[in-house]
């Protein structure tokens, strides 16, 4: 996916609540196994890696590695990001 093209996805994401806003206290991560990325709605095969955490208020989501990093920039960009502790990535 085109780089402007994910960043106005996570952008129209985050606007309406799809992504969280605050961030993930604690990530993990791995091989991908056919997950559905929630930023670009791509699948994570096997041949790439997945980033997986909770927010704070317990949703779970999962993304490419360039997809996070992506959401993350973004998130801190649009004001919306929390300034308690478990905001931070």
């Amino acid at each position: 996916m085109e780089s402007h093209t994910l960043r106005f996805l996570i952008r129209e994401k985050l606007g309406d609540d799809r992504l969280p806003h605050n961030g993930i206290p604690h990530v993990w991560g791995g091989p991908g196994n056919g997950e559905s990325c929630d930023a670009c709605e791509e699948t994570i095969p096997k041949s790439q890696m997945i980033i997986e955490g909770a927010g704070a208020d317990g949703r779970g989501v999962q993304f490419h590695v360039m997809c996070f990093y992506v959401w993350d920039a973004e998130r801190k960009v649009t004001g919306r990001e929390s300034s308690e502790p478990d905001s931070r990535v």
